[in-house]
């Protein structure tokens, strides 16, 4: 069974510009090219998993979302496809919730779907509903802290002794093979 990486797109990857339609936007962190190289060398399968409620608010469309992942795989360097699999949750929180974050179905389906090994999975981000995600799955979660927020003041953060990175490279820094 293979270890895998969930991934946050907005604020963990690259830079969170809310309701990022135009790829031109798209701007990474600095290191996560690094760390996606370093992760995949472990053997770690890379997921991507986003809500983009902007979609279901009428904002852009599915389409836009696609094209500015397309744009951060380019930027990121390494390949297409560098992601085994994509979840573009396009619910907001108003709506029923399908894979929206902190929705595990994603993480669940995935782990079935590609014999991943559940203790060693992992969900990275920097919100709430990222580290929701993963603890309903009863994976392993990470904090960021290059979104919006400071993660080490979620309620989960302090609740389930969820470690605090600078940023995605200082987390997989630490990744096991």
């Amino acid at each position: 069974m293979s270890p895998a990486l969930f991934l946050d797109r907005d604020g963990t990857l690259i830079l969170d510009k809310v309701y990022l339609s135009d790829p031109a936007g798209v701007e990474l962190l600095p290191g996560t090219t690094g760390a996606l190289r370093h992760a995949r060398e472990l053997g770690y399968k890379l997921f991507l998993f986003t809500n983009q409620s902007g979609i279901g608010r009428g904002y852009h469309t599915l389409e836009d979302a696609h094209r500015v992942n397309a744009r951060m795989e380019e930027l990121i360097g390494l390949g297409s496809p560098l992601f085994a699999d994509i979840c573009i949750a396009p619910e907001t929180s108003e709506q029923p919730q399908v894979y929206r974050k902190p929705s595990p179905r994603f993480i669940l389906e995935s782990i079935a779907r590609h014999a991943l090994d559940p203790a060693r999975c992992w969900m990275v981000g920097d919100s709430a509903a990222d580290l929701g995600a993963g603890l309903a799955a009863k994976i392993n979660v990470a904090a960021v802290r290059t979104g919006k927020i400071d993660p080490s003041a979620l309620p989960a953060v302090t609740a389930h002794h969820v470690p605090v990175f600078a940023n995605f490279a200082g987390f997989a820094a630490t990744l096991p093979r």
